[in-house]
């Protein structure tokens, strides 16, 4: 089971791992951050070298049930198997390989309507 997280916690670890960092700490803070959750609330004066590293990790943040977006229909509602939840298309080797002997098995006679 996952750990809960507590954000305020989150937000606090993050400023002072990257507040450190700040060539101009003299400057004071930039900008207040507020964040209210039902595990509490917590209010952040932040420089501006500290919303800037805090813009770039939102940036950079990719989802981890990000799979790319369906080639059919522009879902993104992949599975964990590359199978489209709205279309039903399969993509990936495997959408790719039965798609293939589709295209096979279409194309060859023998697999007409039966007698």
């Amino acid at each position: 089971m996952t750990a809960p997280l507590d954000p305020p916690a989150v937000f606090a670890e993050f400023i002072d791992r990257v507040a450190c960092y700040d060539p101009t700490p003299e400057t004071g803070p930039a900008a207040v951050l507020g964040l209210r959750t039902a595990l509490g609330e917590a209010t952040f004066q932040v420089s501006d070298h500290v919303v800037r590293a805090m813009c770039r990790a939102l940036e950079a943040y990719r989802d981890p049930a990000d799979r790319g977006t369906c080639t059919g229909c522009g879902s993104r509602r992949l599975d964990e198997n590359l199978h489209c939840g709205d279309c039903g298309r399969l993509h990936g080797i495997l959408g790719q390989v039965i798609a293939e002997h589709a295209r096979r098995v279409a194309e060859d006679q023998s697999y007409g309507p039966p007698a």
